[in-house]
């Protein structure tokens, strides 16, 4: 039996998880509404080496195909709105090697958001092609990727000029 999106779901770990510790259950926007939460979690590993943040980043990718299977599972869609664990996790690869400062924060939130709304080939390809929790992750980690090459790009080009 599928579930309503609701803040019953958040008794359950991987729900709260996939929900985006309930940041999905904003009734409009809830993508975006998971990229803010992830700003925090970005805060929190941005003083790691780059090994352990790439590390870190890798495994959250990994745990979150099961994670976000499950919640779908339960709500009976494939990819709800509501499920932003793989908007999280886009982010965070969005700010890889993002140098610190709120500028780059708020840059790498509105490529991500760019990225994952616009779902360019071949994100949208994935989008659309691929099942399962690895399906609901994949787009967003290219749409993080691609957020990553050009916040790269602007750093290269606006700092290096200045």
């Amino acid at each position: 039996m599928a579930e309503k999106l609701s803040a019953r779901l958040l008794m359950h770990p991987l729900d709260f998880l996939a929900l985006g510790f309930g940041s999905g259950l904003v009734p409009k926007g809830p993508g975006t509404a998971g990229t803010v939460m992830a700003i925090p979690v970005y805060l929190l590993m941005e003083p790691l080496p780059a090994n352990i943040y790439l590390a870190l980043v890798a495994a959250l990718f990994i745990v979150g195909i099961p994670i976000c299977a499950h919640t779908a599972r339960r709500m009976g869609v494939h990819d709800h709105p509501g499920i932003v664990w793989d908007e999280i996790v886009g982010y965070l690869v969005t700010m890889m090697f993002a140098p610190p400062g709120w500028i780059w924060v708020a840059a790498g939130f509105v490529l991500f958001r760019l990225f994952d709304i616009a779902k360019p080939w071949p994100i949208r390809l994935l989008d659309r092609n691929v099942g399962g929790g690895f399906g609901i992750m994949v787009d967003d980690l290219l749409a993080g990727i691609f957020a990553a090459v050009v916040l790269q790009l602007m750093v290269i080009f606006l700092v290096s000029t200045s």
